[in-house]
């Protein structure tokens, strides 16, 4: 496993010997089964975790119940929200829950601080740091200037030709209410552009749903 660890997160080869005999002396292994929870809101912040396989959902809850995904953690990437978590000795301000089955290696807070001191692991965290900060607020900007029907669009065209998911699951990836998405993948079926199936929707016509995305159906 510490091979493939290795493989996902080159970077942890670029370690010190000290920091590398650290590491494997105090990592914690977790195999996790989809939709479990690995940070609320409220936490604290105990470890840093790297996804060997599986990803993680990161997503922020209203007070209404309704929540918005802002992000997902796949193999060889890093969450920003337990960096700033561990960063500031804060409580998490969203939630981390699994996408299918999840295994991660916990890196102990005091062995992530340990490796801020290493040039190598400092740029890997703040590069993806930067990365992720692009991607919120492309997410602020939909959010903000785009109709939903045009992020639906877009999100379908971007996760198609088969998108397993259910429409409460889609409502939830966009900050929405189930019965808002259901009725506009009824426009989009009608249109021709998608086929809307139990638990799945199949991208009919990407060009049309291209179309929708850029606000001209």
């Amino acid at each position: 496993m510490i091979a493939e660890l290795e493989r996902r997160y080159p970077v942890l080869a670029e370690l010190s010997a000290a920091a590398r005999g650290e590491f494997s002396r105090t990592l914690r292994w977790l195999e996790l089964p989809g939709n479990a929870m690995v940070f609320d809101e409220r936490q604290a912040c105990t470890g840093f975790p790297l996804v060997v396989r599986g990803a993680v959902r990161v997503s922020k809850l209203a007070p209404n119940g309704r929540a918005i995904t802002l992000y997902r953690v796949a193999p060889g990437e890093s969450c920003i929200i337990t960096t700033s978590c561990l960063l500031a000795s804060s409580v998490y301000n969203a939630r981390g829950q699994t996408e299918g089955p999840t295994t991660l290696a916990l890196v102990p807070g005091a062995i992530f601080d340990a490796w801020l001191a290493e040039p190598p692991f400092r740029r890997f965290v703040f590069r993806l740091f930067a990365d992720r900060i692009a991607d919120l607020m492309q997410l602020v900007e939909a959010v903000a200037f785009r109709r939903l029907d045009q992020r639906l669009a877009a999100l379908l065209r971007e996760r198609g030709p088969a998108v397993l998911a259910t429409h409460q699951q889609l409502a939830d990836e966009l900050g929405s209410a189930r019965e808002i998405v259901s009725r506009l993948l009824k426009h989009l079926a009608a249109d021709g552009a998608i086929a809307v199936r139990r638990e799945r929707i199949d991208v009919l016509d990407a060009d049309a749903l291209r179309r929708w995305a850029d606000g001209s159906p």
